[in-house]
């Protein structure tokens, strides 16, 4: 079977989308075989047929265990705007995932479904990592989705250029000062950009975040009730800042392209032409599966942080319902996200199920992660499928062996992608011209972030 002829995946093309949303209204679940019919996101359109055939081997499982509920699986990436569309349209999958830092946004405008009853009766809400239940948890104290994975942010880094270089890649750099002159020795000993940093696309503004809380700082406070305070401009960014000039104007090894996102850094990372970087710790299967990274290659370990109360920041995604559904299909979605995406990490025969299946396809297994249960689990869980971890877990031990001793810190909340979208240019600014005004670029920063937070 592949992607193509599996009769229950489906891609809707915008054509399709305005037909659904003329006829749908809300999801009623029915189907002409009298079961619940359930729709839900399956893939970014253009994943590979392995991920197709993983997924049908799953929903072939949850179907003999759920007789009245037929799955539906449907071709979905979120966006703001397409989410808007569909909301309106009634063309929403009746389960999908959105980001952690959209989240409180979408459940604070009343666009998802509280399922606080079903994630009690389910009885785990005392499992989760509780910053990573707050993503999902409303002023009222209702939870509006199931955390479902989550990352922190680590150092990658190409194990072959630090053997050109004369480092060793099974020692990686534990402070930024080491990560500053292995950047150097790799450029000077390769040609190649020793340390790369995303500048656009809200890529920088993420990662700069990123940097000023391993330096201690923090881009935001408060909360929804009582609004947001934007601050920026704090010794934790000056200092992320001022790392970049100087790896880029002093030791010049930063290479020559400055206009990087989450895709190109991953595109030139996986061609071998970039030394280290900083981006989720998840990010492994999309290097190899997606741009062709030679896993030999690959190293992790954990962000260096230093500063007052340095941490790593983190994110993820979260299940949801779409409001639009009615009881019956609700009751089918927190079903399938029970057993599709929380009962591998809590029950050893669906974790072990999910992780043969995923294995079968081809698919990675074992990529780090922020878990978002406690540690306990956690570990017990990777015990669970170690026969089928297909990832080159020794080339990640600097990682697996210090994440649990660094500060979790959620990403901030208000207006998280638009605010990220600004700092790209203060990024881009420190990267291109050697007599950028830093201390002035914040003062501006926090100004505008600010105007955005008191709209």
């Amino acid at each position: 079977m592949t992607m193509t002829s599996h009769r229950k995946v489906v891609a809707f093309t915008a054509a399709a989308l305005v037909a659904v949303g003329a006829l749908a209204g809300c999801s009623t679940g029915g189907s002409s075989s009298g079961k619940t019919e359930l729709r839900v996101a399956t893939f970014p359109p253009g994943a590979d047929a392995a991920a197709y055939e993983a997924f049908a081997t799953q929903e072939a499982q949850f179907e003999k265990e759920h007789t009245d509920i037929d799955v539906i699986g449907v071709e979905y990436e979120w966006t703001g705007p397409t989410f808007a569309v569909q909301l309106a349209g009634g063309s929403l999958p009746d389960v999908f995932t959105v980001p952690f830092t959209d989240a409180k946004t979408l459940l604070e405008n009343g666009q998802l479904m509280d399922v606080t009853e079903e994630m009690e009766a389910l009885g785990y809400t005392d499992k989760f990592n509780p910053i990573i239940l707050d993503a999902v948890t409303g002023a009222d104290g209702h939870y509006f989705g199931f955390p479902r994975q989550a990352y922190a942010m680590g150092l990658h880094y190409n194990r072959h250029l630090f053997e050109q270089a004369g480092l060793d890649p099974d020692n990686p750099p534990t402070t930024w000062d080491e990560v500053r002159a292995a950047a150097k020795a790799i450029a000077d000993a390769t040609g190649k950009a020793g340390y790369a940093q995303m500048t656009m696309n809200n890529t920088g503004g993420w990662q700069l975040t990123a940097a000023t809380v391993a330096h201690g700082g923090r881009t935001q406070s408060g909360d929804a009730e009582h609004g947001y305070t934007s601050t920026i401009d704090n010794p934790g960014t000056v200092a992320a800042l001022e790392f970049l000039h100087d790896l880029r104007w002093e030791d010049d090894s930063m290479g020559s392209n400055f206009l990087l996102d989450w895709g190109t850094i991953n595109q030139e990372f996986a061609a071998g032409n970039i030394g280290m970087y900083t981006s989720g710790s998840d990010v492994y299967t999309a290097l190899v599966r997606d741009f062709g990274m030679d896993s030999a290659q690959y190293g992790l370990t954990v962000v260096p942080t230093d500063g007052a109360d340095p941490g790593t920041l983190g994110g993820g995604d979260i299940a949801v319902v779409s409001p639009m559904v009615d009881e019956a299909t609700k009751a089918a979605a927190v079903k399938w996200i029970d057993w599709y995406y929380m009962q591998k990490l809590l029950d050893e025969d669906a974790a072990k199920a999910d992780a043969k299946a995923l294995s079968d396809a081809g698919q990675a297994v074992g990529t780090p992660v922020l878990p978002v249960l406690d540690r306990e689990t956690y570990e017990l869980s990777r015990q669970w499928i170690a026969e089928y971890v297909n990832v080159p877990v020794e080339q990640m031990r600097p990682f697996f062996d210090s994440i649990f001793t660094q500060t979790p810190v959620a990403e901030p909340k208000g207006k998280t992608q638009e605010i990220y979208a600004l700092l790209d240019s203060v990024v881009q600014a420190v990267l291109t011209d050697e007599n950028a005004d830093i201390p002035a670029l914040l003062a501006r920063a926090d100004q505008d972030a600010q105007a955005l937070l008191d709209q």
